[in-house]
């Protein structure tokens, strides 16, 4: 069975890339019906974070990445492979460091932190790799006892073997290091915590990993590990190294440039289903033709392959949340919206271009509601004091629903023309392509002023048989007397439909400002 894990370390929040290896390495087991396992790596005390175990707990449950053994959220652990925090796992990683050294594939050092400061300085003078040059390695069994007797403090390294070292990585092809060139890494510091390297390892064998997918900078340590590996007897998993995530500028994405956070997406209101969307396509994407983009965590679940997952760094671009942020917010609100249309109208049109009801009451009732959804959703960004015309704003905010699922902060902005009509040149009121000069505009406004006034329901269908009735009469085309009319109501070149702005205006507002257009005319 394929296996995986996500073993991040509790040293803060967590990192967006931390999230991508996470999220590839559920889909990937997902895919295969294995199991996703997590583990806690926390040997690096120094670095350990109160609270930090918690955050990242809640963070993947938030997301939706449920794995099948490890640390849940109430403290407890699932799973036959326990414990899955590394610290309690001490002693195993301990016990299999003493088996290194018993089979020669590991030794004590004893050398102190100025001999290896005076050795890198020799190294360094000398251009050459800053290596252990292994002056422990052959130490008489004497001495070595004498030093442990004395209570001489020391750490364990791993005798790497001078050969080359082959694998091939499902994402890189085939990789080749020579053993020479690889320094003898410490498996054991001298406090007696192992370091992540060799717990890592044992770890993964002992909870039966078949996959370790994790990120590019780990590339350079593949090679010890899969020495450590050999020299336990073990077999070796599949290794695939997920490219980096890049700053636009191409330098690498860093904690200290911010935007990197899973837990501030969180806070600001960022959707689950857009994070998940958002990660999945930082170095990866579905190929065969598919043109889509917006995808469930299900739909990922079936369609992932590591194959498929890119070489070379991935641009993180903030613009690019935003986007799926926006989607996924109207993917859900039409959902709703058309659960709230066929309530209204069982024999509501669904199109393309939205909700076609089959009387003006239920299209009506169907606009108030929406724009009250709205209110909610836009709460804390819309000015107190158009809370003082309250029809007013609930018709305004139906008009808006575009906008401020893209970015509720704008939506004070985009309101505004509705309570503030601004002011604007007459030249406005005219459209080349449309063919509306200003004495267009002044026919137009005027005789549409003339039949608007005649309605004495003010509803969106009124509106609209009036005013195309306007354009029938006066046997133009509809742009040249509806450019100049909403460009008359919002004192905007950009704004939503006229039929729609004058409604939600109303009749006395919108006939004031047409009658204001038409003094800019005169």
């Amino acid at each position: 069975m394929i296996k995986t894990r996500f073993a991040p370390s509790p040293t803060g929040y967590l990192h967006v890339g931390s999230l991508r290896t996470a999220l590839y390495c559920y889909l990937f087991a997902k895919k295969n019906k294995g199991k996703f396992i997590l583990r806690i790596e926390d040997t690096d005390q120094e670095r350990f974070v109160e609270g930090a175990v918690e955050n990242l707990l809640s963070t993947l449950s938030w997301v939706g990445l449920n794995y099948d053994e490890g640390l849940m959220e109430d403290g407890k652990e699932v799973g036959e492979n326990g414990p899955y925090i590394q610290s309690k796992r001490k002693n195993i990683h301990l016990e299999n460091a003493q088996k290194l050294i018993d089979s020669g594939h590991a030794y004590r050092c004893f050398c102190s932190k100025e001999r290896l400061t005076k050795m890198r300085e020799i190294q360094a003078k000398n251009k050459q790799a800053p290596m252990y040059d292994r002056k422990c390695l052959d130490l008489p069994e004497s001495e070595i006892n004498a030093k442990l007797s004395s209570g001489e403090p020391y750490v364990i390294r791993q005798r790497m073997p001078y050969d080359s070292i082959r694998f091939k990585d499902i994402i890189r092809g085939n990789m080749q290091f020579d053993g020479k060139t690889i320094d003898d890494q410490i498996l054991v510091k001298s406090d007696g915590f192992p370091t992540y390297h060799l717990a890592n390892v044992v770890d993964d064998h002992l909870m039966e990993i078949t996959h370790v997918i994790r990120g590019e900078e780990w590339l350079p340590s593949t090679p010890k590990h899969i020495a450590l590996y050999q020299a336990f007897g073990w077999d070796v998993p599949e290794f695939a190294h997920l490219p980096l995530l890049l700053n636009p500028d191409k330098t690498k994405l860093s904690k200290r440039q911010g935007h990197v956070a899973v837990e501030e997406y969180i806070k600001e209101g960022y959707l689950k289903e857009a994070v998940i969307n958002f990660v999945a396509f930082l170095g990866w994407n579905p190929g065969s033709g598919e043109q889509r983009e917006i995808f469930t965590l299900k739909e990922l679940e079936k369609i992932f392959e590591l194959k498929k997952v890119h070489k070379s760094g991935a641009v993180f671009n903030i613009e690019k949340l935003d986007w799926f942020n926006w989607q996924w917010h109207k993917k859900k609100f039409n959902e709703e919206m058309t659960v709230l249309a066929k309530e209204l109208d069982k024999n509501v049109e669904i199109t393309n271009r939205g909700f076609d009801f089959s009387n003006q009451e239920a299209e009506e009732a169907f606009l108030l509601k929406k724009g009250k959804k709205l209110k909610k959703y836009a709460a804390g960004f819309i000015p107190k004091e158009y809370e003082n015309t309250p029809e007013l704003l609930t018709r305004a905010l139906s008009m808006l629903d575009e906008k401020i699922l893209k970015n509720k902060k704008e939506t004070a902005k985009n309101l505004a023309f509705f309570f503030n009509y601004p002011e604007y040149s007459k030249e406005l009121l005219t459209n080349k392509k449309m063919k509306v000069d200003l004495n267009q505009a002044y026919i137009s406004l005027s005789e549409s002023l003339k039949d608007i006034k005649k309605i004495e329901d003010w509803t969106l269908q009124n509106l609209k048989e009036s005013l195309f009735e306007t354009v029938k009469r006066l046997d133009v085309k509809n742009g040249q007397v509806f450019w100049p009319l909403r460009a008359a109501l919002s004192g905007m070149q950009f704004s939503p439909g006229v039929f729609e702005t004058a409604w939600a205006l109303g009749k006395e507002e919108s006939l004031s400002r047409i009658a204001q257009a038409l003094k800019k005319l005169q």
